[in-house]
């Protein structure tokens, strides 16, 4: 393994070949790491999601740029997924991990600062930044598929997402108290959740840096060299690659699809809430709320990945996404419990997409590429998000809230033509027992 740019000592790197056991425990010690490091990353991406919309709005002074902080660093997120699967392919999770998240806590650092001196420059520069924390946040749910058993690989990416959850729920319940702290320092109160985000993304970066050896992934690429069948035949090595090909599709449209429509509805959820009377600690609590929907049901979502299958939860998510659509829509706007519901909901839907459609990729992708494919389709899902958020203001503003969450709900039922085309292909992996 001398072509790795981090090395591992070739008996060590031997020993967990060997060692069925040796594999297990690294699988388990590298999802503790994962877990903590989650925690950290939640609170960092919920602080400013909570409030970048209403911080733009007040410095650009205009709704229909409200879309553009999700836009920005959604887009910017677009750049360091490519980097950040890049950097992992070369050197491992832990390189690529770490230094996203540093990056992304640099980004709200500089939002903080443009808050303080008006500076709209700055401000864009740094939402673009602060979407790599977003990016590293979303990829760090690889990092525990990289030793698991085909079987277990949804059920992993659960954990990773379920961990984000401590943080996520706290970092929008934290604004009030961000926001007063930070006008203690003379800081704007909207800028205060960046603050919060910038010592938890950096903190985030340093566990992974600090804690995440022997690098997972590197030791997994060990491993599949070492086990590597060369008995395969052409006829069957073209077999799996078309298979691999269709998922790799499947997996990154599901995410795409429910990336798009999540993202449209819940950036334009605190401006709606906001013409209508609603105080920011509401706001706070809604958007707490559906962030929580996102990451907390993963324990049972991953398991009903590995057992129901990839293409039933699939179409789930779409089902759930097109109910969040039709609640926000038709929910009164003064109804706190309307908007609570419709963006659990929402939630809860790309929670659905994100696993199934996460559980694809690791199934149809080789570890010689599977970090780099991996970075290059969470390009696709920021570029996704990017585009939902920069449109939704448009459409709020030149139409209504409800016609936004509806065009969203709809949109989502292209899930289920798209989990068909992929389950007729066949309906179960029988090489490696992956319930499709």
């Amino acid at each position: 393994m001398s072509h790795e740019p981090y090395r591992i000592n070739e008996s060590h790197l031997q020993n967990y070949v060997d060692s069925p056991d040796m594999q297990k425990q690294l699988y388990k010690r590298t999802l503790l790491i994962v877990v903590l490091s989650q925690i950290f990353g939640g609170a960092g991406l919920a602080a400013g999601v909570t409030v970048g919309a209403l911080l733009a709005q007040d410095m650009l002074g205009t709704e229909s740029s409200a879309g553009i902080p999700a836009a920005l660093f959604t887009l910017g997120s677009a750049v360091a997924a490519l980097l950040v699967g890049r950097l992992s392919q070369r050197s491992g999770r832990r390189f690529g991990l770490a230094a996203g998240f540093i990056t992304g806590g640099i980004g709200a650092i500089g939002v903080v600062f443009a808050a303080m001196s008006h500076s709209i420059v700055l401000l864009l520069a740094s939402l673009f930044i602060y979407g790599a924390g977003t990016a590293t946040n979303l990829q760090a749910r690889y990092a525990g598929t990289d030793l698991a058993r085909p079987t277990q690989r949804a059920t992993a990416v659960s954990i990773a997402m379920v961990s984000t959850t401590l943080g996520a729920v706290a970092g929008p319940n934290l604004v009030g108290v961000m926001g007063k702290f930070a006008l203690s320092l003379g800081v704007p109160a909207l800028a205060g959740p960046f603050i919060l985000a910038a010592v938890a993304y950096i903190f985030a970066g340093l566990v992974f840096f600090g804690f995440l050896r022997p690098d997972p992934f590197i030791v997994a690429k060990a491993i599949a060299d070492i086990r590597k069948d060369e008995s395969n035949s052409s006829d069957v090595k073209t077999n799996t690659l078309t298979i691999n090909n269709r998922g790799i599709i499947v997996g990154a449209t599901v995410m795409i699809l429910t990336q798009i429509v999540m993202i449209a509805i819940m950036t334009m959820t605190p401006i709606h809430m906001k013409h209508h009377g609603h105080s920011l600690g509401d706001v706070g609590l809604v958007i707490g709320i559906h962030i929580g929907s996102m990451y907390l049901p993963s324990l049972v979502t991953g398991i009903l990945v590995d057992k129901v299958g990839r293409t039933a939860m699939s179409f789930a998510s779409g089902g759930t996404l097109l109910a969040a659509g039709i609640v926000a829509a038709v929910a009164p706007a003064d109804s706190m419990w309307g908007l609570i519901f419709a963006l659990a909901l929402l939630g809860l839907g790309w929670n659905f997409g994100l696993i199934s459609g996460t559980a694809l990729i690791v199934d149809s992708t080789d570890l010689s590429s599977r970090a780099k494919t991996q970075g290059t389709i969470d390009v696709l899902i920021a570029l996704a998000g990017a585009s939902g958020g920069a449109l939704s203001g448009m459409v709020v503003a030149h139409s209504s809230y409800a016609t936004l969450s509806l065009a969203g709900g709809f949109l989502s039922l292209l899930l289920i033509p798209v989990g068909i085309w992929y389950h007729s292909s066949r309906k179960i992996n029988r090489s490696e027992n992956i319930p499709l």
